[in-house]
């Protein structure tokens, strides 16, 4: 069965959901057996209330950019349609868990949590765990990982989520680009996952190496060695496994 992961990012009006911040931006990249599929879902939202100057340093979205945009009430249903079954892949997933648990409470009595109709993965978690006392936020990843982020001088919640991907992938494992398949990949064994065209072989015309034997005073040291580890721990192993 396919292995199917949304990469989810955020950006919004503020840095406190408890506050009344809202979302203004939702990007999501498709994984699909640890490739990245070429499907996305990306939303600006209108927030109906202001923007904190603070979070707008960060993302650069102002009140005047989403006037008209839709209102989350209006997107709630393709966005779920879209990430529904899926396994969440998200940086800091408290934060975005948070705000969207907050925004389908305005939607219905009775809200299902977020978390309960997706798994969720943090990877500032794992970061944490595979990097720990080191700087773990993703402009740091991809420093350490070597992913190309030149393009991100404000966050934007689709190129977030397209550089989380790439994060994600490189800290377990990469994209499985020799050919493992998707278990294989996950569990980091390559055996049996690896095709014929993956396995280099020895050339049959390479010259056979020269066997070297030791010297008769080289046994000679190595018996009276063996003695020794026989009186002090009863017989060597290497005694027994020459019978």
């Amino acid at each position: 069965m396919d292995r199917r992961q949304i990469v989810l990012d955020t950006e919004t009006t503020g840095l406190e959901v408890s506050q009344g911040h809202k979302i203004i931006e939702i990007g999501c990249v498709e994984l699909v057996n640890r490739r990245i599929t070429g499907r996305y879902y990306h939303q600006y939202i209108h927030p109906e209330r202001e923007i904190d100057a603070g979070a707008m340093e960060v993302h650069g979205i102002t009140l005047e950019f989403l006037a008209g945009k839709p209102i989350f009430p209006q997107i709630a249903e393709e966005f779920l349609e879209f990430v529904q079954g899926a396994e969440l892949v998200i940086h800091n997933a408290p934060f975005d868990v948070g705000f969207l648990d907050s925004e389908l409470s305005e939607l219905e009595e009775s809200p299902t949590l977020f978390s309960a109709r997706c798994s969720v993965v943090d990877t500032l978690q794992m970061a944490r765990h595979k990097h720990p006392g080191q700087r773990n936020n993703l402009d740091a990843l991809c420093q350490r990982y070597e992913i190309d982020n030149t393009s991100r001088t404000l966050h934007g919640a689709l190129l977030d989520a397209e550089i989380l991907a790439e994060v994600y992938l490189s800290m377990t494992g990469g994209q499985a680009s020799l050919g493992l398949s998707a278990d294989a990949s996950d569990s980091m064994s390559a055996a049996g996952g690896l095709t014929a065209a993956d396995i280099r072989r020895v050339p049959s015309d390479r010259p056979q190496l020269p066997v070297i034997r030791a010297s008769e005073e080289e046994m000679q040291r190595h018996d009276a060695r063996l003695a020794e580890l026989d009186q002090s721990a009863g017989e060597a192993l290497w005694r027994s496994s020459e019978r």
